[in-house]
């Protein structure tokens, strides 16, 4: 059984802008495009998997769809693509990622595939530690004897194991162009 592609929404008023993106991108995913932020949140749903936002379209801005999606809970991620200049205002907005215009081909290609990577990474990074904590909760109040007769307790152990060759995995899949896409920020910035 194969998978289907990824979903993309490109999300921009410039409608030769957003063809460009979506002929860039439809390659290798399922790419839908929106011109204007009422059609944006007519399309987004659980099967969407990442959204390329504009910020400034005419009626619902890009900063609106985005409070939407996030109110609404889709598991999608959202990467404002834009020519506005971040402003401290981003700093309390809910996206994924943010890139000034003008963009070309590698860009957005990059973009998404770092978003995808990002989130498949941060998946199983979640189930590793929620699998983690519950170890330690229960081996911190349980004697080892109750431990070894508990079915639950070597299940998810087990499965802490499985997600630990899982993450594992993914690490060792990267590429190094891969690992730049996921991470190209951090060396932007001064940690």
């Amino acid at each position: 059984m194969t998978s289907s592609p990824p979903h993309i929404l490109v999300v921009e008023d410039e409608t030769e802008l957003a063809e460009l993106f979506a002929e860039w991108l439809s390659e290798e995913y399922d790419v839908e495009v929106a011109t204007d932020g009422e059609t944006a949140l007519e399309l987004v749903d659980d099967d969407t998997d990442v959204v390329l936002l504009d910020r400034l379209m005419p009626g619902l801005s890009g900063d609106e769809v985005l409070e939407s999606i996030r109110e609404r809970g889709l598991d999608c991620r959202v990467a404002m693509v834009t020519a506005v200049e971040p402003d401290f205002d981003v700093l309390s907005m809910g996206f994924d990622d943010y890139v000034v215009k003008p963009l070309f081909r590698a860009d957005i290609q990059r973009l998404v595939r770092g978003l995808l990577e990002r989130d498949a990474y941060d998946r199983q990074l979640s189930e590793l530690f929620s699998a983690v904590s519950k170890l330690a909760a229960l081996e911190s109040h349980k004697e080892p004897d109750e431990l070894a007769d508990s079915d639950e307790y070597q299940q998810l152990k087990a499965e802490l194991e499985r997600t630990r060759e899982r993450v594992e995995q993914l690490e060792a899949d990267m590429n190094e162009e891969d690992f730049e896409a996921v991470f190209y920020d951090f060396d932007r910035i001064d940690l």
